[in-house]
């Protein structure tokens, strides 16, 4: 019978196969299949559109959503470490005869300088309002390190985030600017390298980014934070890695291929060692 959704699929197999379908179907027909090309579409036209020099400006080709808005600042921007609000706190505080800062004072973070003074104020030092300047600082990565606290994690991803969805090159057509993108890639690689783990709001750009990438836009960089994607389950790693790497690997040249293999290596090392850190000292063996 004709029922709604066997029509739904007669339609999709008659889109790509006419020849298969000979009866004639409805014009409407619910959809009940994702447009699996929306993506490369949205990304080709935004291609298109950036070697035209066309206006207005085509909307992004990140997930095929719409295009996020342009932001009036730098990235760079927010890599300075901003004054603390203790100080102001504690001024307010003062004013009201209020001394709460009398057994436990916050150590100004901006005035940390050197791994003893860490090590001194460790229990008096507090985050940044910029999550953004904590990637930059080898103080603050330490610090980072010893305080497991969620919260932290939560507001750097978020800012990292979004930093990665507005500034990708090859995703957002106003953003040309390739150089200040690999700088920013870089810089948070080698926060990663620091830390000995890799970002989550790193490992869900890639996943997303990874189908539209062209496989020459920043490159190293992208090959280098692939390293340092998280240990996932067999399944993710197929449907959101490999399969969009085999689509570049087997048309690509012989140092792209040896580049994504040494790429997969590195990350088959890091998972080994923090698979080794997180072990289980009875079962060594």
């Amino acid at each position: 019978g004709m029922q709604s959704h066997l029509q739904a699929l007669l339609s999709l197999y008659k889109l790509f196969c006419p020849n298969l379908v000979t009866i004639t179907l409805p014009g409407k027909t619910k959809t009940y299949f994702k447009n699996s090309e929306g993506p490369w579409k949205a990304a080709i036209s935004a291609i298109r559109q950036r070697n035209q020099g066309s206006s207005p400006l085509a909307q992004a080709a990140f997930l095929g959503t719409t295009r996020p808005q342009s932001r009036k600042r730098k990235w760079n921007g927010q890599l300075a470490i901003p004054a603390s609000s203790a100080n102001n706190l504690k001024e307010d505080m003062e004013k009201n005869c209020v001394d709460l800062f009398s057994t436990n004072e916050i150590f100004p973070v901006e005035q940390l300088q050197t791994f003893p003074q860490l090590l001194q104020n460790i229990h008096r030092l507090e985050f940044p309002s910029q999550m953004g300047s904590v990637i930059t600082n080898p103080l603050l990565l330490h610090y980072m390190n010893c305080i497991k606290d969620e919260s932290i994690y939560l507001r750097l991803y978020y800012w990292m985030g979004q930093i990665l969805q507005e500034e990708c090159t090859w995703c957002v057509v106003e953003n040309t600017d390739e150089k200040e993108f690999k700088s920013f890639l870089e810089t948070v690689y080698k926060a990663e390298c620091f830390l000995q783990e890799g970002f989550s709001a790193c490992e869900e750009f890639l996943y997303k980014s990874l189908p539209l990438w062209d496989g020459s836009s920043c490159r190293p960089e992208v090959l280098q934070l692939m390293s340092w994607i998280p240990i996932s389950s067999s399944s993710e790693i197929k449907s959101y890695l490999y399969h969009p790497l085999a689509q570049l690997f087997f048309t690509s040249s012989i140092y792209f291929k040896c580049s994504v293999l040494e790429s997969l290596k590195e990350l088959l090392r890091n998972w080994l060692n923090c698979n080794m850190i997180h072990m289980d000292p009875e079962f060594n063996s």
